[in-house]
């Protein structure tokens, strides 16, 4: 892919997301015995349920644990609402729980009632975290760092890719699953790879959109959510996601030649009903843009489950080039805050 600097800059964003590979790697190594020793006493004491707890991209990496977990473990998985803690004071059962706390800052106070009330609870807390030294680290049973760095872009990048990256390792621990704890090793390798696609074709498709849909499902659901985040905060491009399934319940009548969409593919089942929904909605004459192996945009074949994560790392980077083609500097949106300090 070209540089993406459509007015001869580089931006933070962009080459924050470039860090990701190293950032994986670093991450993988420096808690390859935590994540073991996790995956054994969860195996010791299976968890009846499993409660994230996060906001914003991070909640995005949630979803993604959420499928993870319940297609490798069977472990119902849902993600908190955490006024409930911060604005209701209402108490949590208790019980034996896996509380999964992902969060770049670690200081957001509603996530750290939420953590502290699951903790109150008897959950066994995990904290995903890029800020070591940060009170939801003070409040976690074990901390797995991100080691992605400092991040200055508002934009997350690297962060949320290693929050996905360390939520797979986790599963697979605990899973014990060969196959993804080998698609774990090459994943740096093909994240760098990744980053060299070229989705440029997307920045033509939808500089001049205005509405836009973004589908994935399954593994895939967490990062069309992120995408279409991005969209919002880096180039004010109002985007929704939906699952290919869901999609089918309302939101598809609004879709016709006036619209774009961005369809997250794969290899796996749960790909085929995107591409079904791309084709439909490309019928309708909306403009569609399909990352899938036939598709629009170019993907790496790898696991079904680190497949989004390199889909992600190459959407970061078009992301980058398209808030600069619509006059937006991705790294200093307007109305936001790197650290988001909700109640």
């Amino acid at each position: 892919m070209p540089n993406a600097a459509i007015d001869g800059r580089t931006t933070l964003m962009e080459r924050e997301a470039g860090e990701a590979a190293a950032a994986v790697a670093a991450m993988l190594a420096a808690n390859r015995d935590a994540f073991i020793a996790i995956g054994r006493r969860l195996r010791a004491s299976p968890p009846v349920a499993v409660v994230t707890c996060a906001r914003g991209s991070s909640d995005h990496a949630a979803t993604y644990a959420k499928y993870l977990i319940e297609t490798m473990t069977g472990t119902p998985t849902a993600s908190a609402a955490l006024s409930i803690a911060s604005l209701y004071d209402a108490p949590a059962v208790a019980g034996n729980r896996l509380c999964l706390a992902v969060s770049q800052s670690g200081k957001s106070p509603d996530l750290l009632a939420a953590v502290e009330q699951q903790r109150d609870a008897g959950a066994f807390v995990v904290a995903l975290v890029n800020a070591e030294g940060s009170p939801l680290a003070a409040l976690a049973d074990v901390v797995i760092p991100l080691s992605a760095g400092v991040e200055r872009s508002v934009a997350a990048t690297k962060s949320y890719i290693a929050s996905l990256a360390a939520i797979a390792a986790l599963v697979a621990a605990w899973a014990e699953d060969d196959a993804l704890e080998a698609a774990l090793t090459a994943l740096p390798g093909q994240l760098e790879q990744a980053f060299a696609l070229d989705w440029l074709p997307a920045v033509a498709a939808f500089r001049g959109a205005t509405n836009l849909f973004v589908l994935g499902r399954g593994y895939g659901l967490g990062v069309a959510q992120e995408a279409a985040l991005k969209f919002k905060e880096t180039s004010a491009l109002h985007a929704e996601s939906f699952s290919a399934a869901e999609v089918r319940h309302g939101p598809m009548a609004i879709v016709g030649d006036a619209f774009h969409v961005l369809a997250f593919g794969g290899t796996d089942r749960a790909a085929a009903s995107v591409r079904e929904a791309a084709a439909e909605f490309r019928g309708r004459g909306a403009t569609v843009l399909l990352a899938d192996g036939d598709g629009d945009l170019p993907v790496i074949a790898a696991h079904p489950a680190i497949e989004p994560v390199l889909m992600i790392q190459s959407f970061y980077r078009m992301a980058s080039a398209l808030a600069l083609a619509r006059g937006q500097d991705p790294d200093s949106p307007p109305h936001l805050n790197k650290v988001t300090e909700t109640l």
